[in-house]
């Protein structure tokens, strides 16, 4: 009889905590929905630091490029070229090309032009030689003429019949004289002629002779510069290697070989370039945003991959005044999409004769001036609501998402209008926060096991 109040009690009791310990679990199960806990930030006003950083890409300002010489007749083989990264000075030999079939017409030209020369030598030497014939007769037709004048002046001594022979061999003696006078006129043309066509073939050949020899010379390119040499891609090589009938097909990012020592290269085809490592430059984009705020010899810091330990300095070499329409690039990603477009801008950067890479990555950093008596917001406030910059703003126990004008971004704050100083603004998407704590929530049977009874 005394032991039953006291079982009551602890079964009471008993209940009791089992009901505090499901309560419990089912809050940590997820059974109950719990708000999750959205950071926030408040807008402020004052002073923000204008400070941009850019990744960029280091590369030289100036590059000279040696091209496959243009000579007709066909491909050129390469005997010598020197390797990608090849540190070379003014005056070195870069490429050679295969000489042999210019030499081959260097002498073929040289043995054209010794012909010519003796055929010119030949015709001179015939021409004043019937020069002289034609000399001789024509003084001997004038002779003939000169004493058939004479004779006719004793016609009238003379019987009439011979009076009449002597008139009719003076005619004929001025006949003779005058088919002689344009004979001899006819072959002086005629020779005339036949010197000039040799002439013009002896020209030819000095002008063959000429062009061999220049394109011997531009078998061997020397560098114009001190730099790095950078060998060509030869997309020859990838057609010859490919079917005729399928083709080759050229992407983005497709591994195209170098010339080699040995290959044949089309005239006009880039063979090398070389980069002059004496004046370096970076070339980046910025955002339609940054752009308004940057200006040409503005100084910048600039940190190299390669470098890690130094801080280079530099200066806004040139900005772009216009951005192509199509350009989107991976900063806009990174900015979340605030802008799609970019535009170029490029550095320079003062070496101090280190030696450094081309092609690597560079971090530059741009100092403004300080904005002050303005609004900001932390940057990662900023989402997109259809399209337009936007931010969720506290309004009672819940968040509304508010479009916002943003005027500036810096690395760690935004300058934006359309809110009020002291306005609350949540630091992530609400929605997609409220989300995935959903996901995250499970039943109680995930955390007790077993089935429900």
């Amino acid at each position: 009889m005394h032991r039953r109040p006291f079982a009551g009690s602890a079964a009471l009791i008993l209940a009791a905590a089992i009901t505090v310990s499901c309560s419990h679990l089912t809050g940590i199960a997820g059974l109950k929905k719990l708000e999750p806990a959205i950071p926030a930030a408040q807008v402020v006003r004052g002073a923000v630091e204008a400070r941009i950083s850019l990744l960029g890409e280091l590369r030289p300002a100036r590059m000279s490029s040696i091209m496959a010489p243009p000579i007709a007749g066909g491909v050129l083989q390469i005997i010598y070229i020197a390797k990608t990264g090849t540190r070379v000075k003014k005056g070195d030999v870069v490429v050679q090309f295969d000489p042999a079939e210019q030499e081959y017409n260097l002498e073929q030209s040289k043995s054209q032009l010794e012909e010519a020369e003796q055929q010119i030598i030949k015709l001179k030497a015939d021409q004043a030689v019937r020069a002289a014939q034609d000399k001789v007769a024509l003084l001997k037709a004038e002779y003939n003429l000169r004493r058939a004048e004479l004779t006719i002046e004793g016609n009238d001594l003379l019987p009439q019949i011979q009076a009449r022979k002597n008139l009719i061999d003076r005619d004929e003696a001025k006949r003779r004289l005058e088919q002689l006078r344009r004979d001899i006129s006819s072959r002086a043309a005629s020779d005339a002629a036949d010197l000039a066509v040799q002439n013009v073939a002896r020209a030819k050949a000095l002008m063959g002779m000429q062009l061999a020899q220049q394109n011997i010379e531009n078998m061997t390119w020397r560098a114009t510069t001190d730099g790095i040499v950078v060998r060509g891609q030869n997309i020859e090589a990838l057609m010859s290697a490919g079917s005729s009938s399928s083709g080759i097909r050229i992407y983005s990012g497709m591994d195209i070989p170098e010339f080699q020592e040995g290959d044949q290269a089309y005239p006009g085809r880039l063979i090398v370039q070389i980069q002059d490592t004496g004046e370096l430059e970076i070339v980046s984009k910025v955002t339609e945003i940054d752009r308004g705020n940057l200006e040409p010899g503005q100084p910048v810091d600039i940190v190299l991959d390669s470098r890690p330990g130094k801080t280079f300095r530099g200066r806004i070499k040139s900005l772009a005044s216009s951005a192509p329409s199509s350009t989107i690039d991976s900063l806009v990603t990174s900015l979340d999409a605030l802008s799609t477009r970019s535009f170029d801008v490029v550095f320079e950067i003062e070496n101090d004769a280190d030696d450094l890479n081309l092609g690597g990555t560079a971090q530059v950093t741009i100092k403004g001036k300080n904005i002050t008596d303005v609004l900001s917001i932390p940057r990662q406030a900023l989402s997109q609501k259809e399209g337009k910059p936007a931010v969720y703003r506290k309004k009672g126990n819940g968040w509304e998402a508010q479009n916002v004008l943003v005027k500036y971004l810096t690395e760690s704050r935004a300058i934006i209008d359309g809110l009020e100083e002291g306005s609350e603004v949540a630091l992530v998407n609400p929605d997609l926060q409220k989300s995935r704590s959903a996901a995250n929530s499970g039943p109680l049977t995930s955390i007790l096991g077993g089935t429900d009874r």
